[in-house]
């Protein structure tokens, strides 16, 4: 990063103060990734470099969402900038864990929205989630079945009911990611979500929802009365 112009403290210093005094609405997106920069970049000039990412990557979200080898292939930013870029997801989606965590999950709705969203949406690859959920509708288990390219992924009916049966759930909630950005359901997602939901209802296991995240919003299939 020696081509970085050197950067006078008192920039810095004001960023600092409006985030102090403002909060994270005090500063654009550029400047929240200039200021992470800067904590791994010292003495230089980190605004260039961060407007620069955000553009390569087509959005604010899509950067901080990049994975580590990801960032590394595309940007010549060292391991210590590409974890402080990344440590601002990873605060992200503790904290809206936390907003989930051991209470109901049909009773915090919007709590569970705002997770998947932040963390699914800029996805660069389908990935399919089942949140597995006790007779109290909370969250027994939040697992990874399936992993695609850009426009699918492989899922099999017979493993998500295993599971289910293994984790004693009684009810549970599919999830999935459209890297295309378009939350619509496709012909084989209404599909695929009638075949668990048939192959749960004679164990007891109920398909609460499926809900489809893209970088424009999100689709509940149950909502649509696709479910």
């Amino acid at each position: 990063m020696a081509d970085l112009p050197t950067d006078g403290t008192g920039h810095r210093d004001r960023l600092r103060q409006r985030l102090l005094d403002g909060g994270h609405e005090a500063l654009h997106e550029h400047e929240l990734v200039e200021y992470l920069l800067g904590l791994a970049i010292p003495r230089r000039d980190t605004k260039p470099l961060a407007k620069r990412l955000i553009n390569e990557f087509g959005s604010y979200g899509a950067l901080l969402s990049a994975p580590a080898d990801e960032l590394r292939r595309k940007t010549k930013l060292s391991d210590r900038s590409i974890a402080a870029l990344m440590i601002a997801k990873a605060s992200a989606l503790r904290l809206l864990q936390s907003e989930i965590a051991g209470r109901p999950v049909l009773a915090n709705w919007q709590a569970l929205l705002d997770y998947l969203h932040a963390d699914m949406a800029h996805e660069p690859v389908e990935r399919v989630r089942v949140l597995h959920l006790d007779a109290k509708n909370v969250l027994i288990r939040d697992q990874l079945v399936a992993e695609g390219t850009i426009d699918q992924a492989a899922i099999h009916v017979r493993e998500i009911i295993r599971k289910a049966i293994d984790l004693h759930a009684s009810a549970m909630i599919l999830v999935h990611n459209h890297p295309s950005g378009d939350p619509s359901p496709s012909q084989a997602d209404i599909r695929l979500t009638r075949e668990v939901a048939e192959a749960g209802r004679p164990l007891g296991i109920a398909v609460h929802d499926h809900i489809i995240v893209g970088a424009s919003g999100h689709n509940s299939l149950r909502s649509m009365g696709l479910l």
